[in-house]
């Protein structure tokens, strides 16, 4: 009903296992590398598991993509089977003719073992894949295990995987099935996605049906995490639902309050949240929002700490207390350090200072070529950014502070506080810090934070040159302006080497990590001295 009104050239939220859709998160890229190494490799099994609606059919559908040309598989879609019907099903998949023998085990079994050594002989391998694999009886599971005993002197004839929710684990964890759990070569636990995976997962798919890929504003996306804890059925449920809530009431975006009238609709009054994630999910999602809120692009509407008055009458203090220097925690706060402050000492640190009449905030900062990017990391991560860093402080009374690090030296941090560079032990920094980051950087073009494929712009050309240059190519005096499929693969080999999320979209922080791979001369970098 919503496809013409959002102009999709299909539905981007289908439920349908489809390889045209599927978003390779690093979970997925890594079960997928198990599933194909266990092909690779030959022989045993290979187990893959992960809880409901978190991809592990259409994983398995964009194997089936990449086989090597030299596999054969079986894939069997409904486990619930008696022994003869799983061997029968083996054969129907592999095109071995059965019907003009009795159906018996044994004869079952020499067609098969007939078939796997003739291909072998021609050199191919055969694959047997097996989704729902928590289905499958105890006498199956059995069976099963013996068809891998069907081998050569040199070889395997038979790979078998198994695909499955977390039960599989705890069959084959059973005593009586220890035979079968030591023949397995690769196992994968596929997890659901996190809240940044969740944006890229949604963009992808409008991307994918050509729609605005900013449709779901980022409450809308944090909404959707919350209430689908990253699961990619759900996910696509609460979408689907939230586009029609906007189709009806000719919305042109999807707000937090669409997702919440969609999650009503869809999941129940009590907003249901998958009962395995559901405490810790909760957790994480009240903490993303907390987050959220911390780095709202209003800053001009943050008020600053409020200083406690002190008496006027000044009590005599020992020597020893007016010389020791004070703590960290102690500076911020008695500093009233806001974020708006720390903002301008920011930019006096890129050159750069905010308009007198004016308190510094995000919208100013982009008048000056400069944008902010926010989020929360770890702190290697943090340091992987390599720019100076707005750190945020939780303090009394839900309060927060804001302080600039300028580098680490050793085992202390160089902090910004009030015009003046103080040096604090890391480790106390570490303990009160909530890793809540701010950092300015200066985008390749005026007003472009993102680079994504389809595009054709001086932007593509710029990420063409500088992936050219970390690869150690030039890019040629006739580069491409348009953003190909050869730059996405491109892009998507350098954003796995640097442990980013790699859905082939140039991002802020891709931006930011190819910026200094390529040698950010004109930016400030954080002062790093090695411990």
């Amino acid at each position: 009903m919503y496809q013409q009104y959002f102009n999709f050239s299909e539905l981007p939220f289908s439920i349908s296992p489809d390889p045209h859709f599927m978003y390779m998160s690093e979970r997925h890229q890594e079960g997928l590398a198990h599933l194909l190494y266990g092909i690779n490799r030959g022989g045993g099994f290979v187990a893959l598991t992960g809880e409901v609606g978190t991809g592990k059919t259409t994983l398995c559908h964009c194997l089936l993509q990449q086989l090597p040309d030299n596999v054969d598989i079986a894939l069997i879609l409904n486990p619930k089977l008696t022994a003869l019907e799983l061997l029968a099903t083996i054969c129907d998949e592999l095109g071995i003719r059965h019907n003009s023998m009795p159906i018996t085990a044994k004869n079952l079994i020499d067609a098969i073992n007939h078939y796997l050594l003739t291909a072998y002989a021609n050199g191919r391998r055969t694959v047997l894949l097996i989704d729902e694999a928590q289905n499958l009886s105890l006498t199956v599971l059995e069976q099963i295990r013996l068809l891998t005993n069907l081998e050569t002197s040199k070889a395997k004839l038979l790979q078998i995987i198994l695909v499955g929710q977390p039960e599989l684990n705890k069959m084959l964890a059973r005593q009586d099935l220890r035979q079968l759990n030591q023949r397995i070569t690769a196992r994968y636990h596929l997890l659901p996605l996190s809240l940044e995976e969740t944006r890229a997962y949604i963009q992808h798919r409008l991307r994918v049906c050509r729609g605005n890929y900013r449709l779901f504003n980022p409450m809308a996306i944090r909404k959707v995490y919350h209430y689908s804890a990253g699961v990619p059925r759900l996910i696509n449920i609460l979408c689907d639902r939230a586009l029609l809530g906007a189709y009806a009431t000719n919305a042109g975006v999807i707000t937090p309050a669409i997702i919440r009238r969609a999650a009503a609709e869809v999941m129940g009054p009590a907003r249901f949240m998958p009962q395995r994630y559901g405490a810790t999910a909760l957790v994480l999602c009240f903490a993303a929002v907390i987050g959220f809120e911390l780095w709202r692009p209003a800053l001009s509407l943050i008020k600053p700490v409020k200083l406690v008055a002190t008496q006027q009458t000044v009590m005599p203090q020992p020597v020893a207390a007016t010389l020791a220097k004070p703590s960290l925690n102690e500076q911020l706060d008695n500093a009233g350090l806001t974020l708006a402050g720390a903002l301008a000492e920011a930019l006096r640190v890129w050159g750069e200072s905010a308009p007198a009449d004016k308190v510094p905030d995000c919208y100013g900062v982009a008048a000056l070529g400069l944008s902010c990017f926010s989020g929360k990391a770890s702190w290697q991560e943090l340091l992987s950014i390599d720019r100076p860093a707005i750190l945020a402080f939780s303090g009394p009374a839900e309060q927060k502070r804001y302080a600039l690090l300028l580098g680490v030296d050793h085992d202390h941090a160089e902090i910004r506080v009030k015009d003046d560079t103080r040096r604090f032990p890391l480790a106390e920094l570490l303990t009160i810090w909530d890793g809540n980051y701010l950092v300015l950087w200066r985008p390749p073009h005026p007003g472009v934070t993102e680079i994504a494929p389809t595009q054709q712009s001086e932007a593509v050309l710029w990420l063409r040159e500088r992936l050219g240059k970390v690869n150690g190519k030039p890019a040629g005096d006739m580069a491409s302006h348009v953003f190909d499929e050869t730059l996405k693969a491109e892009l998507i080999a350098f954003q796995r080497r640097q442990h980013l999320a790699s859905d082939g979209i140039a991002g802020a922080r891709t931006l930011i990590h190819l910026d200094n791979q390529s040698g950010a001369a004109n930016s400030p970098h954080l002062a790093i001295t090695p411990r």
